[in-house]
Formats: C-alpha cells, sequence, structure tokens
C-alpha cells in the first residue's frame, strides 16, 4: 500500500506540471499568433500606402509627359542586302516643347538614318546593341534640340524589324 502512496503521489505530482506546462505553451502559442498577425498587418498597411505613393508618382510623370510619334523609317545597314524598319517615339519632358521638336523633325530623321544606316546588324540585333543604339539617338536627340536641358526624357522602339 505505501508503494501505492507513492505512486500515486508521484503520477499526481506529474499531472499537475503537465497541466501547468500545457497552459503555459497555449499562451505563448496565443501570444505569438498575435504578434504575427499584428506584424502582418502592419507590413500589409505599409507596403499598401507606398504602392498607392507610386501610382501618385507615375500619374505626376504621366501628366507632365507626352509622346510625339516620328513616321516610320525603311533604312539599309551597313551589312549589304540587310534592311530595318523601325518607328521611333520621343518622350518629351514638357508638351510645350512640341512644337519646337516639329520644327527640328527632319534634322531628328537625318540623325537618326545617318546612325542607324551605320549600324551592322550584328550589332543592334542584341538586346544590348538595341540599348547602346537608344541610348546614342536619345544623346543625339537632345543635342539637335540645343536647350541647356534634356527635353526628350526616353526613347522607344514601336517597331523593329530587321531583314
Amino acid at each position: 500500500m505505501a508503494d501505492e502512496k507513492d505512486d500515486m503521489e508521484v503520477e499526481g505530482s506529474e499531472g499537475a506540471p503537465k497541466k501547468k506546462g500545457n497552459k503555459t505553451l497555449i499562451i505563448i502559442i496565443a501570444a505569438a499568433c498575435l504578434v504575427l498577425g499584428a506584424g502582418g498587418l502592419l507590413g500589409f498597411k505599409l507596403l499598401a500606402s507606398k504602392g498607392g505613393e507610386e501610382e501618385t508618382k507615375k500619374e505626376e510623370v504621366a501628366v507632365n509627359t507626352s509622346v510625339i510619334s516620328l513616321d516610320p523609317f525603311v533604312l539599309n545597314l551597313a551589312d549589304r542586302g540587310r534592311y530595318l524598319k523601325v518607328t521611333i517615339q520621343f518622350e518629351i519632358s514638357d508638351e510645350s516643347l512640341q512644337e519646337a521638336i516639329s520644327q527640328k523633325s527632319p534634322q531628328l530623321r537625318d540623325t537618326i538614318i545617318t546612325l542607324v544606316s551605320s549600324k551592322s546588324l550584328n550589332s543592334i540585333s542584341s538586346p544590348e546593341g538595341k540599348f547602346q543604339l537608344k541610348d546614342e539617338l536619345l544623346f543625339r536627340a537632345n543635342q539637335i534640340m540645343g536647350l541647356d536641358k534634356d527635353v526628350i526624357k526616353n526613347l522607344y522602339f514601336s517597331e523593329f524589324v530587321m531583314q
């Protein structure tokens, strides 16, 4: 009987800490869920507000800029028998400069023809070659405009067909 009492005491003493341990574990899990939930909600709110700011900035940029299309070009490349058909659009920093660019259109077209026809098929067929061509055209176009600031912000190829 004494052995049974000792076994009961051991069982009784083991049972109480297990229940206390379970309560502590449940409290820790609940607190962790609460902290993670609050952190997730805060992160979501911060990211959502940054996305709204970016959209506002894009709208502001779209309001201040304008795009001018040039007529398509069909050009001989430096390689014999190779041709390029390209359509270029200029993004300008201010809509009021549209008239100035229209007046300089012959000079812009001449520069584009001269530069592109000096290129080989291999030099402009890779993505890096196209980016380099864009940079060169953008630099020369801004030189033609002759103003202190960059009038033409970007250049887009809306059509680029090589043969």
